[in-house]
């Protein structure tokens, strides 16, 4: 089939209703149900980075990431000064946008009331639901390109150029969250011009949102620029934390949800890739398994996959609804399950409790594990720091080998008079060294080692946790550029 004519036939495609009640239904559960969880049980530690990079270190690029989460977290805590339901807002509107965009997507596709139902349901039961407790990068992405893919596949069937500028536009504020969109549109365009359709590289309007992502993305490249490019040295971070191949395969699928989810996943780029009636959208099931491959032989992250689920999902849907009889005596009662266990996830437990997992089927009790603790690690080194003499505390910094701890100490330490936390790990390092009048400092972090050629003394405070450094060698100009830690 020439160009031309998937033109036409595409461009005079009758669209389909909109199941708008069930679809923002689902929606609203969703969000709600983060809602309702969002204010336990305390920030977690990349929550406070964001948090206090924002608050404190607002600038136009940092070492790890683009501006944007940075600078909305600490917006959010500047209108809602410590209120964990605030924060985390945006990212619970997010996934709620997700789940009625991934609707969008299956009603593109041809998919009636049913299938947008049943793959709003699939985003609404997916691990994207569960992330979105935190505000992160990983959290707000998904949505956007969720988004992105919506429009290009909206454009597919409509010819509507305007829907590529938008597409720019979303481009643009992807890439003040994370950097990864850009190897999305290659490889799209790349399959368009392989598999068609090839006049999608010739339209002027995506040119021009492509003009609108990159002039917007200029600021933090002249950041990163002045900085040495430091984004780069986060590719070494990302991959040196690599699980290993069935690792990353696993947890990426399986945060499709368990269930029903991780099945449709499978099932929909099944057929993006081989159904005669998806043809005209082979060339994105091409990128998404293309990107899934490249994640895995760069080393990333699995959770990169959650931002290509929404087409899958549409695409599971619309066949599922289309050539299973009876599909609703099977749908239905496997997103139930899948729902039941998508609420376990979450934070809906006493704080105290300790079980975390159940078989397979993460808890959300687990989040108490990763947010709680940072509380009492302030507590002593806050108590540590309060109780120095006056003029000791005038001359001693307050350092952290580890960005959490930093972040952590930052925002809780304010209380017990800390104002200001210094690390060499990763973004801290960039954010501020200590005046030339500290020539102490009080260290929290796992090796004492890390200070000690520069400073005459060495003081255990809390065995395995906090040593003060007194007699500094050399000026903090001389020192820091040797602490830069990754």
């Amino acid at each position: 089939m020439s160009d031309a004519t998937l033109t036409v036939r595409t461009g005079q495609e009758r669209e389909t209703a909109f199941a708008r009640r069930p679809v923002l239904v689902i929606a609203a559960l969703a969000g709600a149900v983060l809602l309702a969880t969002s204010g336990r049980y305390a920030h977690g530690f990349d929550e406070l980075y964001f948090l206090m990079a924002g608050r404190d270190h607002l600038a136009w690029g940092y070492f790890d990431q683009p501006p944007l989460i940075p600078a909305l977290a600490g917006a959010m805590d500047s209108l809602f000064p410590g209120s964990l339901v605030a924060l985390r807002l945006p990212m619970a509107l997010a996934a709620a946008g997700g789940v009625l965009v991934t609707a969008l997507i299956a009603r593109e596709l041809g998919g009636g009331r049913g299938a947008q139902v049943l793959a709003a349901g699939f985003y609404a039961t997916s691990g994207v639901i569960i992330v979105s407790h935190w505000i992160g990068t990983y959290v707000l992405d998904p949505f956007l390109w969720t988004v992105i893919v919506w429009l290009v596949v909206r454009w597919v069937r409509t010819r509507r150029d305007g829907l590529l500028l938008w597409a720019g536009v979303v481009t643009a504020i992807s890439l003040q969250t994370k950097f990864l969109i850009p190897a999305f549109w290659v490889l799209a365009l790349l399959g368009a011009l392989v598999f068609g359709p090839r006049d999608l590289v010739r339209r002027p309007k995506l040119w021009l949102g492509a003009g609108i992502a990159v002039a917007a993305t200029v600021p933090t490249l002249l950041w990163q620029a002045a900085n040495g490019w430091p984004y780069l040295k986060m590719n070494d971070v990302v991959a040196a934390e690599f699980p290993g191949t069935w690792v990353f395969l696993r947890d990426g699928f399986l945060m499709a949800g368990v269930g029903a989810g991780v099945l449709a996943f499978v099932y929909g780029l099944v057929r993006l890739l081989s159904a005669r009636g998806l043809r005209g959208y082979r060339f994105l099931g091409v990128a998404i398994a293309a990107l899934i491959v490249a994640f895995l032989l760069l080393h990333g992250r699995s959770y990169y996959l959650m931002s290509v689920f929404a087409l899958p999902f549409a695409a599971a849907a619309t066949g599922f609804t289309r050539h299973v009889p009876r599909w609703r005596w099977v749908a239905w009662p496997v997103l139930a399950l899948s729902a039941v266990v998508t609420v376990a996830g979450l934070p809906i437990y006493p704080a105290n409790m300790t079980r975390t997992s159940f078989g397979p089927i993460a808890l959300g009790s687990s989040f108490a594990g990763g947010e709680l603790p940072q509380q009492e690690l302030v507590k002593v080194i806050g108590e540590t720091y309060a109780a120095l003499p006056p003029e000791k505390k005038a001359r001693t910094a307050v350092y952290a080998e580890i960005y959490p701890f930093a972040a952590a100490t930052e925002f809780y330490g304010r209380r017990y008079g800390i104002e200001h936390v210094y690390s060499g790990h990763r973004g801290y390092w960039y954010f501020d060294r200590p005046p030339e009048t500290a020539d102490s400092v009080l260290f929290a972090g796992f090796d004492p080692e890390l200070l000690k050629p520069y400073f005459a003394e060495v003081t255990p405070v809390v065995e395995g946790l906090l040593w003060r450094y007194d007699g500094r060698r050399g000026s903090w100009d001389e020192i820091w550029p040797h602490l830069e830690r990754h």
